[in-house]
């Protein structure tokens, strides 16, 4: 809401409840089944921002303030064990300030600046109790940052850097970055772009989800003088835009490096912790490297229909085989676990009457490689490929105005609804059963309209030269790159 001609108040809030069980026996409580896996998890957020401008708007000054608080009951266990039974807290909140400066001339060109502070505090407490385990976690981020772009419709040219202190470093860490923009054309975009980042030697909510081997706990510790992993990156885009007739399009394509050094990785200890249970350690290894080229691309075929998708394909590997059983005839392995080669994403949006949105996303995950520890249905520790699957989600919106002023928009979707069904022959005859598949029937027949448009544009696309073929293949959404999280 605005508070005055030059400034405005904003305030969010979410919620969410959510409740996973695996294993066998799921209709009994978990420890009455042979092995489990129960998460129950309540997520409550929200954040403050406040904006201030000049009067000439020529300047902005913005102070924010998110928080987001997660409770999770769990159960990690198997073999009918009480003692499994525990609980996570993790609670983060991120404040800071920028101040944002546009010049019509700074020494050679238009430039913008930009500079701020942040602070990020993480609270992380894991129990339990039936096997004396409770690690507390406090951590503060301090950082600030400052950069400058130089543009015109032309060039662009932008300098900057990001100093981070972490309470579990002993010093400073400075990340640096640089692009360059080059435009020959409002239809045409180049970028050159370096980045550097670095992720911290702590304990992520992550590591709490204890795994089960053959009935036996597994637990993810962190080794003496862990040190911060850090990342170099460098990318080369292109960006393209182009109109067929009445549909807008943009495709990207994009080459991407990225070195890491004192990367992460996980190994199998020799010995079991104080209470039994198998340990993995992670350690700094050898370094890796993120290479590949991505594809994204945007179709609007009309104000109510867009469609967009992506692709990927990478290769991340270490820099030297890392061993990753505690049974040396295990082969080490140079390939990333649960890093896929291959990725991609669909979305499709239709506002077929103005107050209702349809929303279907799809997502690709192609094969990988994934550890099977002795005692889960093999003998010896063992790596193996998994198959590459496809999920789709549903989602549906409506605005309500309150007030005529106000508008609350009530959401209502379906996740997974044909569960993550892996992609081969067989998949695609038995596709017209899904559940998805006869809800997705339910919907065109109430609304006729959406088929009939799509095949009105396709006749459309076929009318254009051949280059329209291959941008329909295409869009623009967020990146979904698995070079692991990594903070710029």
């Amino acid at each position: 809401m605005r508070t005055s001609d030059l400034s405005r108040l904003s305030l969010q809030y979410h919620g969410v409840k959510e409740f996973r069980r695996g294993g066998d026996n799921i209709s009994n409580p978990p420890h009455e089944a042979e092995i489990a896996e129960q998460t129950d998890h309540k997520i409550h957020g929200g954040g403050i921002n406040f904006d201030l401008y000049s009067r000439d708007e020529s300047a902005k000054f913005n102070v924010f303030s998110s928080f987001q608080n997660t409770k999770r009951d769990s159960y990690y266990g198997g073999g009918h064990d009480l003692n499994a039974y525990g609980w996570t807290k993790d609670f983060v909140i991120v404040s800071g300030a920028q101040f944002t400066k546009n010049f019509s001339r700074l020494w050679f060109m238009p430039a913008e600046l930009v500079l701020g502070v942040e602070h990020k505090y993480n609270y992380l407490r894991d129990v339990s109790v039936g096997y004396d385990h409770d690690v507390l976690q406090k951590v503060h981020n301090y950082s600030g940052y400052l950069q400058n772009e130089w543009r015109t419709d032309t060039w662009g040219f932008l300098i900057g850097g990001r100093l981070d202190k972490h309470t579990l470093v002993d010093h400073a860490i400075f990340s640096p970055r640089a692009n360059v923009r080059y435009n020959p054309s409002k239809q045409v975009n180049f970028r050159l772009t370096y980045s550097s980042g670095f992720r911290a030697p702590q304990a992520f909510d992550e590591d709490f989800h204890i795994a089960v081997v053959g009935g036996e706990r597994v637990v993810t510790v962190l080794a003496d003088g862990l040190k911060e992993e850090r990342s170099n990156s460098v990318s080369l885009s292109g960006d393209f835009y182009h109109t067929f007739g009445t549909v807008q399009t943009n495709l990207l394509i994009e080459g991407f490096y990225t070195d890491l050094s004192d990367v992460f990785a996980l190994r199998q200890l020799d010995e079991l912790d104080a209470m039994g249970n198998m340990v993995l350690e992670r350690y700094n290894g050898s370094g890796a490297r993120v290479m590949g080229t991505n594809v994204e691309a945007r179709a609007v075929f009309s104000h109510d229909m867009q469609l967009q998708a992506g692709f990927t394909w990478q290769c991340s590997r270490y820099k030297m085989p890392e061993q990753w059983s505690d049974n040396p005839d295990v082969p080490s392995v140079k390939r990333m676990f649960r890093t896929p080669d291959t990725y991609g994403y669909i979305t499709y949006k239709y506002n077929p009457i103005h107050p209702l949105g349809i929303a279907l996303t799809g997502t690709f995950t192609g094969p990988m490689l994934v550890q099977h520890l002795a005692g889960s249905g093999t003998d010896v520790d063992v790596a193996v490929h998994t198959r590459a699957f496809f999920d789709m989600n549903l989602k549906l919106s409506y605005d309500v105005k309150i007030l005529g002023q106000a508008k609350l928009q009530i959401n209502a979707g379906v996740l997974n609804p044909h569960i993550h069904t892996p992609l081969n022959n067989h998949t695609f005859r038995k596709s017209h059963k899904t559940p998805f598949a006869k809800f997705a029937r339910f919907v065109f027949k109430k609304f006729p309209r959406i088929p009939r448009i799509l095949r009105e544009q396709k006749n459309s696309c076929h009318s254009q030269d051949s280059c329209s073929k291959k941008l329909r293949a295409f869009c623009v959404s967020q990146k979904i790159r698995a070079i692991r999280k990594i903070r710029l």
